[in-house]
């Protein structure tokens, strides 16, 4: 009976540390989903999960969101953050993206995209993307 015990309480042991071993993961963010366009070279922007990050969307139908307040693009050029993530529909109206940046102009913009397909998948990956600056 005393080693049906032990064995109990060294597997608990085990998986104890065996849970404790992987990292842990990020906690998931409120915001507005939206179905991000593929893109082959983009890198990984762990920053876009941050709790202070500004993250604006576009959504297919053409809807803007400051995190998951609506807005419009004119709004954007206040935000104080000199970095935005920007997530938009791959089947957003192009004219409204355009609106999204040049409201942006000066800021750096992080346009995230869909994580490569070569990843394993049933894992948490980090957002993706490609940086670049909207110029005045």
């Amino acid at each position: 009976m005393k080693t049906a015990i032990d064995i109990c309480v060294a597997g608990a042991i085990l998986m104890c540390a065996a849970a404790a071993r992987q990292p842990p993961q990020p906690a998931l963010r409120k915001g507005v989903s939206v179905r991000m366009p593929v893109a082959g070279h983009a890198a990984e922007m762990r920053a876009a999960d941050r709790a202070d990050a500004t993250v604006v969307a576009i959504t297919a139908e053409g809807g803007v969101f400051n995190g998951i307040t609506p807005t419009e693009p004119g709004a954007l050029g206040a935000l104080a953050a000199e970095t935005v993530y920007l997530k938009a529909d791959a089947r957003a109206p192009f004219q409204k993206v355009l609106a999204v940046l040049d409201a942006l102009r000066g800021k750096t913009v992080v346009l995230l995209a869909a994580p490569p397909a070569n990843l394993p998948k049933g894992q948490m990956v980090p957002p993706y993307g490609i940086k670049l600056t909207v110029s005045r």
